[in-house]
């Protein structure tokens, strides 16, 4: 049996609260706000890791960073996960000393309101604060908005790579945090 998904819901303010993830944060909840904010992906025939991965998968990946939680209330409504250094895998196209973030999620009845754009500011200065110069993420090369999304953002593309746990291949994208 799985723990009931609390609806995202606004406060008063309408802003999010965003803090670390603790003990006593629930590794299910996070788990099936990743699966409603990769759904889209899912249904368009990406498979994001994110979009199924297990609870467990979901421990596994908070354990290789720093997981911060965005919170309306009680509901669980954004996340992001940050890593600096960021262990690449041998042959992965990033400079070496980079940081990175994933998980980098929204439930869908938060879209527009902001919330991403806040959650990668505050993944890019995490990263600037553990002393990373340069951020690396990758995405879907097939999810056109969300490349264009990091573009508009200052992302470039650096290269593509090919997870085993998708079935599509993705761009690697770089972003410069300090100026050089």
């Amino acid at each position: 049996m799985t723990e009931p998904v609390k609806a995202a819901k606004r406060t008063a303010s309408g802003e999010a609260v965003i803090r670390l993830f603790t003990e006593e944060d629930s590794v299910r909840e996070l788990t099936c706000l990743l699966h409603r904010a990769y759904a889209d992906h899912a249904a368009a025939g990406r498979a994001f890791f994110a979009s199924y991965q297990s609870p467990q998968d979901t421990a596994h990946r908070l354990r290789g960073g720093e997981c911060w939680l965005a919170l309306q209330g009680e509901s669980l409504v954004g996340t992001v996960t940050v890593a600096t250094p960021y262990v690449a895998p041998q042959g992965y196209p990033a400079p070496t000393g980079v940081g990175s973030f994933w998980q980098l999620a929204v439930d869908p009845s938060q879209r527009g309101t902001g919330l991403g754009q806040r959650l990668l500011s505050l993944a890019e200065a995490r990263v600037a604060a553990r002393g990373a110069a340069q951020v690396v993420i990758d995405t879907s090369s097939q999810a056109t908005d969300l490349v264009g999304w990091y573009r508009r953002r200052g992302y470039v593309p650096v290269g593509a790579w090919r997870w085993d746990v998708t079935n599509y291949d993705s761009v690697v994208l770089l972003k410069d945090l300090v100026p050089r």
